[in-house]
């Protein structure tokens, strides 16, 4: 079982996927058309077909990756040591929105 971890983290690792999350132009992003116009066609989609559930993950996404920019959370790990004062919210806080995202798609019916 840890060769198959370890082959998944090598493979995030040879992609550098943290560090093209991290070198990621918000403002560029959002003013690209070749992105926005899609972006806010599927948003108005979901809108029109009333997918409510599609649009809060939509948006929960879009908010976990704004908050992983925030200065707070580049302070969670100083010098190599977690700061446990800084990172209890957060977890206390993604154990939250994972109750939330767990109920919303096996607790509720449509």
């Amino acid at each position: 079982m840890n060769e198959f971890f370890g082959k998944i983290i090598a493979l995030v690792d040879s992609t550098q996927l943290p560090q093209q999350l991290t070198d990621v132009d918000y403002v560029g992003l959002f003013s690209n058309p070749w992105f926005l116009v899609p972006f806010i066609t599927m948003v108005c989609y979901m809108l029109w077909k009333q997918k409510w559930r599609d649009l809060l993950f939509v948006l929960i996404f879009i908010g976990l990756w704004w908050s992983s920019g925030t200065d707070y959370m580049q302070s969670l790990v100083v010098n190599g040591e977690v700061q446990i004062k800084k990172i209890l919210p957060v977890l206390f806080g993604g154990a939250c929105l994972l109750g939330l995202v767990i109920y919303i798609l096996f607790g509720r019916s449509d």
